[in-house]
């Protein structure tokens, strides 16, 4: 058995922005199905002391860290068997707004000093030193915000193997060097081979400096972050780790996304009876506000309304598309111009177009069941959950083909009847995006072929258990690479 120490910012149910959340739940349940001992340690955020004191969570050790006193909690994950280590630290942890942002979605000004105590107690924990029963074998880390534990790490004796994960390398925890200063980190890390970034300190750069194997979350992007075009600047850096470096798609919550037993839905269908996806359709309808007489496609956009999602690109083709009588349901937040732009077309097509500002998780799975098509324009995505959750709920995707979506999504130009399930286009620009969707419209004319879509899409195996035996593959890698270092 591999005991396995699994490091994020955030984790669903407990605390969530995004896809993160949702792999830090999954994938170490999976992992403990497969003779993996798998504990997930988060920051103390105010919900995640909730959880702790709900569920009668166990003070395990008291630490002094950096000057700050700090408190470790044991519970379960909700719903699940895995064990949850919360970093209580009040001065850093308490306080409102999301993980990394104020309620006027600014950067906490010392998100540095947050991430790095946190590493710190993560880096006690690795090595024994935090006073508990459990050590780990390896420890695998999620993105800039546990990027200084491999650094931390890197030169103690008989340390635990490291793994770390690029979920989005957009988000690089970049901080001046008079902020790497007052870490008090070594001056010989301050190196362009090391954790210095254009004159900056990077929190990711030290995890892909400093671990033993990388992963990031699905095969494409894994290509595409060693290119200049989606590097980053990293580009470098990643191809000199390309050896080590392995694209795992992530998978879903295959007992939470079900149309068959969905709580969240009036009507449930499968792929052999797919009937009931109509009245999920007129339901939905009817809940937003739009023509539930009307019977032209159903779009459905879930996500971020920012550039890097394609939003733009969507709001550019949307009037002619209702033009020609489509419908379109718009759930999600983010630039104020892009959510005014589509206020402001709602306003002017209130029976085809409904616009919901947030994030709702009960729509969002009305959403999902109950659109036809699922538009997904993003200009780059690292790997993509949305377009799984739709295949498996029988609404055809049309996506931008970069990253997992390019990996997970077929189209009927390129790939035989039996695989295809969904429309894809190359360039992000608005003619590319309508040229898809015309493509997927005609085909929504035609019935039998339509219904061929879907059903590809709904027997696609978008479970964890697949990925989770290539995440042990890696961990073999990594703790093969940690016994070997030790002999040398």
């Amino acid at each position: 058995m591999t005991r396995v120490l699994f490091v994020t910012s955030e984790v669903h149910p407990v605390i969530k922005t995004g896809g993160l959340a949702d792999v830090s739940a999954s994938l170490p349940e999976a992992l403990c199905t497969m003779d993996h001992d798998v504990q997930i340690v988060l920051p103390g955020y105010p919900a995640a002391m909730a959880v702790a004191y709900a569920s009668g969570a166990r003070r395990r050790a008291q630490l002094n860290v950096g000057g700050f006193d700090v408190t470790l909690w044991q519970t379960r994950l909700p719903g699940t068997a895995v064990v949850l280590w919360l970093v209580e630290c009040p001065p850093l942890f308490d306080r409102p707004g999301n993980p990394y942002q104020s309620s006027e979605n600014e950067d906490w000004p010392d998100n540095a000093q947050r991430y790095c105590l946190f590493a710190r107690v993560v880096a006690l924990m690795a090595l024994g030193e935090a006073d508990l029963d459990w050590v780990p074998d390896l420890v695998h880390c999620n993105d800039w915000q546990s990027g200084l534990v491999p650094v931390l790490l890197d030169n103690a004796r008989q340390r635990p193997a490291t793994v770390f994960t690029i979920h989005n390398l957009a988000y690089q925890g970049l901080f001046s060097h008079r902020i790497f200063q007052a870490l008090e980190l070594p001056d010989s890390l301050w190196r362009f081979d090391r954790l210095e970034f254009h004159d900056q300190l990077s929190f990711l750069k030290g995890g892909l400096v400093f671990s033993d194997q990388l992963t990031t979350v699905s095969p494409g992007y894994a290509r595409e972050v060693c290119q200049p075009e989606l590097g980053y600047g990293l580009d470098g850096l990643l191809r000199y780790r390309q050896s080590a470096l392995t694209g795992i798609l992530n998978g879903i919550d295959t007992r939470h996304w079900d149309p068959q037993t969905d709580p969240l839905l009036d009507h449930h269908y499968s792929a052999r009876s797919l009937g009931n996806k109509r009245l999920c359709r007129r339901d939905l309808q009817r809940r937003v506000g739009l023509d539930a007489n009307g019977e032209g496609p159903l779009l459905g956009f879930i996500g971020r309304m920012v550039e890097q999602k394609g939003i733009d690109l969507l709001l550019a083709v949307l009037p002619e598309l209702m033009d020609s009588g489509c419908q379109c349901v718009i759930l999600g937040s983010g630039m104020r111009d892009y959510e005014q732009a589509a206020l402001d077309l709602a306003e002017h097509h209130p029976k085809q177009l409904s616009v919901t500002l947030g994030f709702n998780e009960c729509l969002a799975h009305r959403i999902t069941a109950g659109a036809d098509l699922f538009i997904m324009p993003s200009r780059f995505e690292p790997c993509g959950l949305n377009q799984m959750y739709s295949m498996r709920y029988g609404t055809v995707p049309v996506v931008h083909q970069v990253g997992g979506l390019g990996d997970t999504v077929f189209d009927p130009q390129t790939a035989s009847a039996d695989q295809a399930n969904g429309f894809t286009f190359r360039s992000p620009e608005p003619p590319a995006l309508r040229a898809a969707i015309d493509r997927a419209l005609a085909t929504f004319r035609k019935p039998k072929t339509w219904r061929k879509l879907q059903r590809n899409g709904m027997a696609g195996d978008y479970s964890w258990q697949t990925r989770a035996r290539e995440y042990t593959n890696v961990y073999r890698q990594a703790l093969a690479a940690r016994q070997s270092a030790d002999h040398d």
